[in-house]
């Protein structure tokens, strides 16, 4: 016998009813009690860097808390975007797939929600290259009304061990100056500004990337989100695209004031390799970027592995800088390419929230 529910068991919930009922997997408050500070974990990022920690986060709490970029304009989310005018669901998929656990049922939900249709004779028309995972997020925030609720519900359904917010309510543009030869960690002399580029998907294949910012530069950081990072014992920054990843959480005001002003320790993790829009960048620089567009910032551990440091010394001077201590270990898949593994960086996490904790 089957052990999913059958469809006539499964409670049909009026819409009406949605603000009375909360989807989200959250612990009985005396089952806290035995867990660590890892459990309150707020991860910020987009796309797979953002996917690479949460799902190493899964593994050391039944709670985690994603904040996600809302910036993507290419592929399936920037159709969507487009056409429907909606959040690009793009990276809030994936961060879902990324807390689905290692049972049969979160496994085959992960595949169903990254499953991707593909129509040669007709691409980038009707279900060609669109995600099956952004659909389902789409459909909910039409019947719901509200992205956050549609999140929810899309968690309960995965069975995620954890919450996806947005970074904002509202779709944001990201933009950057193409500066050649310039210092990205300082700003850029007029001169030296070439071209303007616009958009997620065409700013991260740029190198000489300065000046990065969002549009609108006012817009509202998601109150929920705002609301997990004050009361997180952890916040976790990267790994992932530099510029359009992870700066643009310290580039939105509202989320800026509450990684900055939040009593949790702040932990970033580096990446392990150079992508095109920061070719031009040490892997400490990558530290002094972030210290650049938020010179308020504090971090408590850098996490990075010595193979992709081309200067161990030089990390540990910028990461001094921001108060922090760097915290060396080997990331890197089994094969060795420049993708992290889970485990490994699951361990690392674990070791480093027990001794700063």
């Amino acid at each position: 016998m089957s052990n999913f529910p059958s469809t006539g068991a499964l409670p049909r919930l009026p819409l009406s009813t949605r603000r009375d009922v909360d989807p989200y997997h959250s612990l009985d408050p005396a089952a806290r009690e035995g867990l660590t500070d890892a459990d309150s974990v707020v991860a910020l990022g987009g796309g797979h860097g953002l996917s690479a920690s949460l799902s190493a986060l899964r593994l050391l709490a039944p709670a985690v808390t994603a904040v996600v970029t809302v910036a993507d304009d290419g592929g399936s989310s920037g159709r969507l975007r487009n056409e429907m005018d909606v959040l690009p669901p793009g990276d809030l998929r994936m961060a879902l797939a990324a807390l689905c656990d290692d049972s049969q049922w979160g496994r085959t939900w992960r595949d169903v929600m990254q499953h991707r249709f593909s129509d040669a004779e007709h691409p980038n028309e009707g279900l060609d290259n669109h995600a099956l995972g952004n659909l389902l997020i789409v459909t909910l925030w039409e019947l719901l009304e509200d992205p956050v609720d549609g999140l929810r519900w899309a968690g309960a359904l995965l069975g995620a061990r954890g919450q996806v917010l947005p970074m904002s309510r509202e779709p944001l543009v990201i933009e950057g100056d193409i500066a050649p030869n310039s210092d990205p960690t300082k700003p850029c002399p007029p001169e030296l500004i070439t071209r303007t580029v616009t958009g997620q998907s065409l700013l991260a294949k740029q190198a000489d990337v300065c000046n990065v910012r969002i549009n609108p530069h006012d817009a509202q950081a998601c109150p929920e989100a705002v609301e997990a990072i004050d009361q997180a014992a952890w916040v976790v920054l990267g790994p992932g695209s530099w510029h359009t990843s992870v700066l643009p959480h310290l580039l939105l005001p509202g989320l800026r004031d509450a990684i900055c002003k939040s009593p949790a320790k702040r932990l970033v993790t580096l990446n392990l390799s150079r992508d095109s829009e920061t070719l031009g960048m040490s892997t400490g620089d990558h530290l002094r970027v972030l210290a650049r567009y938020a010179p308020e910032l504090r971090l408590d551990a850098v996490l990075a592995d010595p193979t992709a440091a081309e200067s161990p010394h030089d990390v540990e001077m910028a990461a001094a800088q921001l108060g922090a201590k760097v915290h060396w270990a080997d990331l890197r898949d089994n094969d060795g390419s420049a993708v992290h593994n889970h485990f490994k960086l699951a361990a690392a996490y674990q070791k480093i929230m027990k001794a700063d904790g």
